[in-house]
């Protein structure tokens, strides 16, 4: 089983297209277009962890595109995040070993020291203080978790000899 991590879909969201100027014509070609990335590299057995803002829509639609994606989700709740059903759902934040996972970014002096916010919810903005996997910085598709703490590794290696932006 592989971890991911991952973001700020919006899949139904036709105004994210123009809000955070997402390389998609229509909705349903950004829906395709992240459905098809997510299940290239997300298999049946893998585990997601999304943190926030998966979906707009109905019970019906959400379920539908759940549906459509492999792995198991693992859902920390967005500000979007209306639909429980097909998730196992976190209400605040995980924390898995140093990396602590929210929606939003958590200010500084509230990450535990020694922890890295690894959030979502600003979308093609850099983080300040964390790391955003938000879609619009991770090519609108999940990574693994060894890429992102290998990626964490090399900026906190640069970080010694000079300051290095922060997201993915």
């Amino acid at each position: 089983m592989k971890v991911f991590i991952t973001a700020d879909h919006h899949f139904h969201h036709k105004n994210i297209i123009e809000y955070c100027k997402r390389p998609f014509k229509t909705v349903e070609e950004m829906d395709n277009a992240m459905t098809e990335k997510w299940n290239k590299k997300v298999g049946k057995d893998d585990l997601v962890i999304h943190l926030g803002d998966f979906a707009l829509g109905n019970k019906e639609k959400v379920k539908k595109t759940r549906e459509k994606l492999n792995g198991t989700i693992i859902l920390i709740k967005g500000n979007h995040d209306r639909v429980n059903e097909g998730f196992i759902v976190v209400r605040d934040s995980i924390q898995i070993g140093n990396l602590l996972f929210s929606h939003r970014p958590i200010p500084k002096g509230e990450v535990p020291k020694g922890c890295i916010n690894v959030h979502s919810h600003i979308h093609e903005k850099e983080s300040l203080s964390g790391i955003n996997v938000s879609v619009e910085k991770t090519d609108y598709e999940p990574i693994l978790l060894e890429e992102l703490e290998k990626k964490i590794n090399e900026r906190a290696s640069m970080k010694k000899d000079k300051k290095v932006e922060m997201s993915v």
